[in-house]
């Protein structure tokens, strides 16, 4: 027996309701009240947003459990349960001054003095201080995270833009709802909703994947990216420009402070470049040192070769041998790796890999030789 049945309610799914059925319920309900769809009526895009808000609680087990025990009151605010008695730190109530939710929430159990509900809670998690109840996410983030790849989805961009990962610098268009967002980015950059429960004295953050050659990461690169934003006189373009230095890492995070959209309050997005590496078709990076396969015939292997493999700055290095070589045999070539941003001039090893690549049969003739000589 649940509680209550509301976010239930705005997804048109039962209490118990799969996992699967939640996220259905959820993807018509989205699609229904899509800014983009739902046009300029104010009561769609509060329902776009409380639909968002339903399936973030619903699609997760814990805070699931939450609401169908306690309501949405104190999933949203931290709220103490009706059936505990005594306040905080008594008896069934929140041990005052333990770890924030969420990340301080660590889980529930049954029982406790009386009866009641009692909660137990670390004191490590993110958040710090009390008990600080659920903070949304953005409702075009939790659209895009569940339906990004979704053919679906062309028709909210005007049939040719693109979502995550898109590319055409397509922008993410609101029909002229309040909170907005930012688009106009390659990589496709999807608008969406303030950070309404930003601390104090911060500005929302929008966060941006950049995904970057090996190559680029190896030898620095300046990468210029145009945005369209929403400012107090109107929607505007800005270029900004990304300088990447030698042998940054993925999750390297670069701020431009105040240079999203304008918020309800006032205040302005900050722009959150976050690198990601794409997959090198040779290289593989494990940290600041390289790594990749050198394929050998059998008989290259038996006697010996002579090779020469191009660096990841482009330069020629030779590689020699005149013994017998074992598959997944690794010679290593200090200072041929990738430079390692916090020493300049410093460069990490790389590593050749062995590969031998044996034939698939032997002919009678191949065979007897083989055995005169092994």
């Amino acid at each position: 027996m649940v509680k209550e049945t509301k976010l239930y309610d705005l997804l048109g799914v039962s209490p118990t309701a799969s996992d699967a059925e939640i996220k259905k319920g959820y993807r018509k309900a989205a699609l229904k009240y899509h800014p983009d769809k739902a046009g300029d009526d104010p009561s769609a895009a509060e329902k776009f947003k409380e639909v968002s808000q339903a399936y973030e609680i619903l699609s997760d087990g814990d805070k699931r459990t939450m609401y169908d025990q306690y309501g949405l009151d104190f999933v949203l605010h931290g709220g103490i349960p009706q059936d505990a008695s005594g306040g905080p730190g008594g008896p069934g109530g929140m041990p005052e001054g333990m770890g924030g939710f969420p990340g301080g929430f660590s889980g529930f159990q049954q029982g406790g003095p009386g009866g009641a509900k009692t909660f137990r809670f670390s004191t490590g998690g993110p958040g710090g201080g009390g008990f600080s109840g659920f903070t949304p996410n953005d409702p075009f983030n939790v659209f895009f995270s569940s339906f990004g790849n979704d053919p679906d989805l062309a028709g909210l961009f005007g049939g040719g833009g693109r979502g995550p990962g898109g590319g055409g610098g397509a922008r993410f268009s609101t029909n002229g709802h309040p909170f907005g967002g930012m688009g106009g980015m390659p990589g496709g950059m999807p608008g969406g909703m303030p950070d309404m429960e930003s601390p104090r004295g911060e500005n929302p953050v929008y966060t941006v994947k950049l995904q970057l050659s090996l190559e680029d990461l190896a030898k620095g690169v300046t990468k210029k990216m145009k945005i369209n934003r929403r400012r107090a006189g109107g929607t505007e373009e800005k270029i900004l420009s990304i300088t990447v230095k030698p042998g940054w890492k993925a999750g390297t995070k670069l701020t431009y402070a105040g240079e999203g959209d304008i918020q309800p309050n006032g205040r302005h997005q900050d722009v959150v470049f976050v690198i990601e590496e794409k997959p090198h078709p040779v290289f593989k990076r494990d940290g600041n040192n390289l790594s990749m396969e050198l394929e050998l015939t059998l008989k290259e292997a038996l006697l010996g070769f002579s090779k020469v493999v191009s660096t990841i700055d482009g330069r020629k290095l030779k590689i020699e041998n005149k013994q017998p070589i074992q598959p997944g045999h690794v010679i290593r070539y200090p200072g041929q790796g990738m430079p390692i941003s916090k020493s300049p001039g410093t460069k990490g090893d790389l590593e050749i890999i062995i590969k031998v690549r044996f034939p698939s049969s032997l002919t009678e003739a191949q065979r007897s030789e083989l055995e005169k000589v092994l």
